[in-house]
């Protein structure tokens, strides 16, 4: 293959992404492509302000308001947006449901497609190669070794993102979490229950 024959320019490119992305952006920026400052401050945007925190508001609503989280499994692009979370890499989001059933986990096979809005960048793991392909050969295994163990008779399904589609789990409410509002229930929403390799938060 072309890729793999060392006088091919693709074999000059480091092969870890944010490696990849580095060259880039320094080509881009010598060439006079791009600002490096305005790259900042978008990374800034999503890292800071923008995050995991927003998918976390979305799912502790779930979790308190039955009609909510009804409209968010049937429709979740308009709900989501009414609560201001849309733009660049949401324009199509699909909200799944964690239950003692069934398990949720996602991934984008051919790139990095995420949902921006509601979790912000995505982790250098998500874009990883091993994962993208790991996490539908062998997803049970790729859970454990994120830490989460599943029952036997719970199934395991893979969604994979895409450029029109962008997926939220809806990870299963912790027990002991009763009486607790919607911002303590944010506070145990992880990034990565909302990917699926993840469970939230248990309440200390």
């Amino acid at each position: 293959m072309p890729h793999d024959d060392p006088d091919h320019p693709h074999a000059l490119l480091p092969p870890d992404p944010a490696l990849r992305v580095k060259a880039l952006e320094t080509i881009l920026t010598r060439k006079g492509l791009i600002d490096p400052a305005a790259l900042d401050e978008i990374i800034d945007t999503y890292q800071n302000k923008i995050g995991p925190q927003n998918g976390a508001r979305v799912v502790a609503k779930a979790w308190i308001d039955p009609d909510f989280r009804k409209a968010l499994l049937k429709d979740a692009t308009p709900v989501v947006a009414d609560l201001g979370f849309y733009g660049r890499q949401g324009e199509h989001i699909v909200a799944v449901e964690n239950t003692p059933d069934l398990h949720n986990m996602v991934v984008c096979t051919l790139c990095s497609c995420y949902p921006w809005p509601l979790l912000g960048i995505p982790p250098g793991w998500y874009k990883s190669d091993a994962y993208r392909a790991r996490a539908v050969r062998e997803p049970r295994k790729v859970l454990a070794e994120f830490g989460v163990t599943l029952p036997s008779e719970t199934a395991v399904r893979v969604w994979d993102s895409t450029a029109e589609i962008r997926y939220l789990v809806l990870p299963m409410r912790p027990a002991g979490t009763e009486g607790m509002g919607e911002v303590d229930l944010a506070a145990l929403v992880t990034r990565d229950s909302m990917i699926g390799t993840g469970l939230p938060k248990v309440p200390s």
